[in-house]
């Protein structure tokens, strides 16, 4: 089983698009209701098993600041801000399409930070530190962000938002550390990054495919009836990601040794979106159903563009020191 799922893991350039065509189709033929019950299992399943993974202590580990904070001004300094006009220029008439948009730009780096840093031999210790901050950091800002560019425009109580936070994000990840204490302490550091650990993401990939299946089921008929609005989704998307990878290239290239710029794109490029995605569904009612289908799009774009990316780095960034000294 687990040996599938990591496969599941592997191929979510293919099984994400596959869930979203069967939750268009039962969506079109059968009584979607009930799907709801299943969000919270969903979104548990989705962000739990992560956390389990995440090590926190790496944020205290020094020797790359200088790369940790322009990433970090990338992710809320500019990001957010970018993704919130582009919204408003392709989604003004659905401003929760608008927040979908927002909310992919707003919570940075995922598991996929750190997995393709290491395909394209970067700095992995920072790519962690990425990971941490960026979670934290995110998920603390997201309500506060929403609330000031579009509190105007969507139905939001920041009391709500934030409880919902709690029990998406930091909840998990009180329990995802404990249990990844409990399991180091049973069965070593070692036994744990090499046997159970890698088992985890796998888990947390069923959560993604459930949500994405239920978001789109909500939203069949919706698109059955203006098709057109998953080309609408897709252009603004492939723009903010084609704009984000040029300008963290142009800036890692520019500040950062290789090693360090490498982790820099992939810390601002790559989103949490199964985070975006748990707070769209959950936060925001009936409507946030829009807001998922836009984040659900996201991971097609996202996931295609990281694969083709890391075949560009050692044309963008040249070969890692050690592969430059291999007898040829």
């Amino acid at each position: 089983m687990f040996k599938l799922l990591q496969k599941l893991t592997r191929n979510l350039i293919y099984a994400i698009p596959a869930m979203m065509l069967a939750g268009f189709a039962y969506g079109l033929w059968a009584d979607t209701g009930w799907l709801k019950s299943a969000i919270i299992p969903f979104t548990f399943l989705m962000v739990y098993p992560m956390m389990v993974t995440l090590k926190v202590r790496k944020v205290f580990e020094g020797g790359d600041a200088k790369a940790q904070f322009l990433t970090q001004l990338i992710n809320f300094g500019l990001i957010p801000f970018l993704t919130f006009g582009v919204g408003l220029l392709f989604f003004k008439d659905n401003p929760y399409m608008a927040l979908g948009l927002l909310l992919a730009g707003l919570v940075p780096t995922s598991g996929m930070t750190i997995s393709w840093t290491g395909f394209a031999k970067g700095n992995m210790s920072a790519a962690v530190k990425m990971t941490v901050i960026g979670l934290i950091v995110g998920s603390l800002a997201t309500p506060l962000y929403v609330k000031t560019l579009m509190g105007a425009t969507i139905e939001m109580q920041l009391p709500a938002v934030f409880k919902q936070i709690l029990f998406i994000v930091f909840l998990p990840m009180l329990l995802g550390y404990l249990t990844q204490r409990l399991l180091v302490k049973r069965y070593g550091q070692q036994t744990f990054q090499r046997d159970i650990g890698p088992k985890f993401p796998g888990l947390s990939t069923v959560g993604v495919l459930g949500i994405v299946f239920v978001a789109l089921a909500l939203k069949a008929k919706t698109i059955a009836a203006a098709p057109g609005v998953l080309v609408d989704i897709l252009v603004p998307l492939i723009l903010l990601y084609a704009f984000n990878f040029l300008l963290s290239t142009v800036i890692g290239k520019s500040l950062l040794p290789r090693g360090d710029a490498i982790a820099l794109v992939y810390g601002s490029v790559m989103r949490n979106l199964s985070i975006a995605l748990a707070i769209a569904i959950n936060a925001f009612g009936a409507q946030g159903s829009d807001a998922a289908l836009v984040i659900a799009m996201a991971y097609i774009v996202q996931v295609q563009s990281a694969a083709w990316y890391v075949r560009f780095t050692p044309k963008v960034f040249g070969l890692p020191e050690e592969m430059l000294h291999q007898p040829a």
